[in-house]
């Protein structure tokens, strides 16, 4: 395990790759530390829901991944990397060293995909995963304006949406995988010269929603095109 202190680097597109081991084998481990300042929204099972972050990590891990305690692990992983404080860690066991970037207008998305297993989100059948597992399509957007909480919450939504759009177009018949997970990160109202003012919306149709969405929508159909192809080609004869 790799242990550093990580310089803050605002731009996403300057996140790093780093490393980890787990089950005697080295795993990637992408770190993006933005610097003070930042509040995310995330789905994340280590720094979710809305606050103030310093960093997020997206760790992959073997498939079949089986540990009990994500949380803890993550902590570990982010303390190893030269992290403190509260930050956001993702899992998943797609290539994460395969991420894929796209920029709109200012707004960033990396997503690191697998779609091996996916579907629809109105499936028949009862839910019972009980403890949460590594997400397979993981979305992590940077915009360099403060929203509001709302608009935080709308901004996933719209993330949601694009990744959707994506899928469809491509053909995959599914709106995602069932461990899928986002996270979005804009600056403090008030900080580093961001002023007071807040965008009190990021739906499709504003400004920066709609940047947004054409940031996801591109990264995760370059991430997913080469997966869906490689299935529909089969292995070599």
């Amino acid at each position: 395990m790799l242990s550093r202190t990580l310089p803050a680097r605002p731009s996403l597109a300057d996140a790093v790759l780093l490393g980890h081991t787990e089950r005697g084998r080295e795993w990637p481990l992408l770190v993006w530390v933005p610097g003070p300042g930042v509040r995310m929204v995330s789905s994340a099972v280590l720094g979710g829901g809305i606050g103030e972050r310093g960093w997020v990590v997206n760790a992959q891990v073997p498939p079949g991944y089986d540990r009990l305690d994500p949380v803890a692990h993550l902590r570990e992983l982010a303390s190893g990397a030269g992290l403190s404080g509260p930050g956001v860690g993702l899992m998943t066991a797609a290539s994460v060293a395969d991420r894929h970037h796209a920029v709109d207008g200012g707004a960033h998305a990396v997503v690191t995909a697998g779609i091996g297993v996916r579907g629809w989100a109105a499936a028949p059948g009862v839910g019972g995963v009980a403890v949460p597992r590594p997400g397979t399509i993981n979305i992590i957007v940077s915009l360099p304006v403060p929203l509001t909480d709302a608009a935080l919450v709308n901004a996933v939504a719209t993330a949601t949406e694009a990744k959707t759009q994506a899928l469809v177009e491509l053909g995959a018949d599914a709106s995602g995988t069932p461990t899928d997970a986002v996270c979005v990160a804009a600056p403090s109202a008030g900080g580093d010269g961001a002023g007071s003012f807040a965008e009190p919306f990021a739906g499709p149709r504003s400004l920066w929603g709609a940047r947004l969405a054409r940031a996801v929508h591109r990264a995760t159909r370059e991430a997913c095109a080469g997966l869906l192809a490689a299935e529909r080609t089969g292995p070599a004869a």
